[in-house]
């Protein structure tokens, strides 16, 4: 069965198995595979298909075409295996790959002067090397009397400009990539070369003109790890050249390996070369490749840039809605009941959240009080909190006759639709406003704080195990009584656990003190006292969870 090797801009790989007989590739969700944070993928990009006894690949008209090494596609293609398909900022490869390196082979260095007949630069070297202005002389150095780097009128120069004014244009990295080839071949007159960006621990080939590369892995492991930029004059004779029958064969006399290089950051190479019947190259080509590769490596590196800015742009755009979605499946105000006053606030830590609070008042005087934590943070965790708050809804749209039957209920709902290294800390709560009695079940959540209207404080603890864990053990009951004047606090340990700058927490004691003092306020009050101290004691830097509470006071 046929593997595709799907090559991420962020440096990830991962193997499809291709299984089916089709598979459509693009932004949108409704894909086979999608990839919704790659901006330059158009929503249906390409479709892979198999016919026959082959696989074939078809651009279904995506703004920035699907190419295969390099070339576009027109129409259905026919792949083979190690075809390298671009889209967008992935590369596939088809027929999986456990080098990403595609049409280039690393061979052996040796061991013996791997690098005998070569030319060695860097881009510090020739950026120090003063260029030769028209009728002036320059003093040669002792340690290269030859070399006095290119001229003003050098038509390297022109090359230079030529590439600054071509780079310049907003293009997607793919045409990008082969434009910075098509430029190198053309500055130093080489006839065949590759662009290579490093993905990670990979070095993938991104633009190819010719097939067959076998670089010496001496030579990458130079330019990589020394951001040496080398030129090979002879290929017959340097060790790491001349024993390759397919080099020879080929009649490749001279080859220059260069470093993308931003500063002193490497992010892959470019190698050229030439046979032996055309112009050989000199140490102003290589000087000329070098500064060449530096001026397309920062070029790549703001395209690379610019997405991750746009991406980030969407995704910060899309948690804002969420943000926004999410605290409308909250309650936007308490509900009025006679006897009590109620109050609740949520605040996530970061822009969504997993803490649900809610209120389920009933035609008899009865409210239901929820306070749950789902485990994790961000996203994940809202999304699950979105997914508990439907099952609570729809389990208690009548009041429950049994409360040990819903907890046990809902915590099979969690187990069966929940991953397996998620759950759920939560208090339901019904409470009778006429009597102030209260039947409660608390599953593995923070004890809530009884303050009686004296001062006195109780803890509410657990009386069943967390959701979504052993859904077959069951819940006990617990009943207790909210007299005049009493305040009943519901909490997530966000609040207990948020750290000052020394690292202390602010916890329960703090917290019970605080409702001490502030129980003759009113709810809505406390509720915002509580955040304001949370917030003070954090002193401005951002919560380590989400911060939740509710309050449910008896009028005295």
């Amino acid at each position: 069965m046929q593997e595709l090797s799907v090559l991420e801009p962020g440096g990830g790989t991962r193997q499809v198995v291709l299984d089916r007989e089709r598979l459509r590739i693009g932004r949108s969700s409704d894909n086979d595979l999608s990839f919704p944070s790659d901006m330059s993928l158009s929503r249906h990009h390409l479709v892979l298909e198999q016919a026959g006894d082959g696989w074939y690949v078809e651009d279904l008209g995506a703004k920035n075409r699907t190419t295969i090494n390099g070339r576009r596609v027109e129409g259905k293609t026919r792949l083979t295996a190690g075809d390298r398909i671009g889209a967008g900022q992935l590369v596939l490869v088809f027929g999986g790959t456990k080098s990403s390196t595609g049409p280039v082979e690393f061979v052996p260095g040796g061991d013996e002067g791997p690098l005998r007949a070569t030319v060695m630069t860097s881009l510090r070297g020739v950026l120090s090397r003063e260029n030769t202005m028209p009728g002036t002389t320059r003093t040669p150095t002792p340690t290269d009397p030859q070399r006095r780097g290119l001229p003003l009128d050098h038509p390297g120069v022109a090359a230079l400009i030529r590439a600054g004014r071509e780079l310049a244009g907003h293009r997607p990295l793919d045409e990008l990539f082969e434009l910075i080839l098509d430029l190198s071949i053309q500055a130093v007159g080489a006839e065949r070369g590759v662009l290579m960006t490093l993905e990670g621990e990979d070095l993938v080939a991104r633009a190819v003109r010719g097939e067959g590369f076998r670089i010496s892995s001496a030579v990458r492991d130079r330019v990589l790890r020394d951001r040496a930029s080398l030129l090979v004059r002879d290929t017959a004779l340097d060790e790491a050249f001349k024993a390759r029958d397919s080099i020879v064969g080929q009649q490749i006399q001279s080859v220059m390996a260069v470093p993308l290089q931003t500063n002193d950051r490497v992010i892959g190479l470019v190698n050229v070369d030439s046979r032996s019947f055309a112009r050989p190259f000199t140490p102003d080509d290589l000087d000329l490749l070098t500064v060449l590769a530096n001026v397309a490596a920062i070029r790549i590196e703001q395209q690379r840039l610019a997405l991750v800015e746009v991406q980030e742009r969407i995704i910060s755009r899309d948690l804002e809605q969420a943000a926004v979605i999410q605290q409308r499946l909250l309650p936007l105000e308490a509900p009025i009941v006679d006897g009590f006053e109620l109050a609740g606030h949520n605040l996530p830590c970061r822009t969504v959240g997993g803490d649900y609070f809610d209120f389920f008042p009933y035609p008899d005087g009865r409210i239901g009080l929820v306070l749950g934590d789902v485990s994790g943070k961000g996203m994940p965790a809202a999304l699950l909190m979105t997914a508990l708050k439907g099952g609570v809804q729809v389990l208690l749209t009548d009041p429950p006759e049994d409360v040990p039957l819903l907890m046990s209920r809902l915590d099979r709902v969690v187990a069966a639709n929940f991953p397996k290294n998620r759950f759920v800390s939560l208090f339901f709560g019904l409470l009778d406003s006429k009597t102030g009695e209260m039947t409660y079940c608390n599953a593995g959540h923070n004890p809530p704080l009884l303050i009686r209207a004296g001062g006195a404080i109780e803890r509410l603890p657990s009386c069943g195990t967390i959701l979504g864990i052993f859904p077959d053990l069951g819940y006990d009951v617990k009943t207790c009584r909210l007299e005049p004047g009493d305040v009943l606090t519901l909490f997530s340990d966000g609040v207990t656990e948020e750290q000052d700058p020394s690292g202390e927490e602010f916890g329960e004691d703090r917290l019970a003190k605080l409702v001490v003092s502030h129980a003759g306020d009113g709810a809505a009050r406390l509720v915002a006292e509580i955040k304001a101290r949370i917030l003070a004691w954090a002193a401005g830097a951002p919560a380590a969870d989400d911060v939740t509470v509710l309050i449910a006071r008896r009028c005295p």
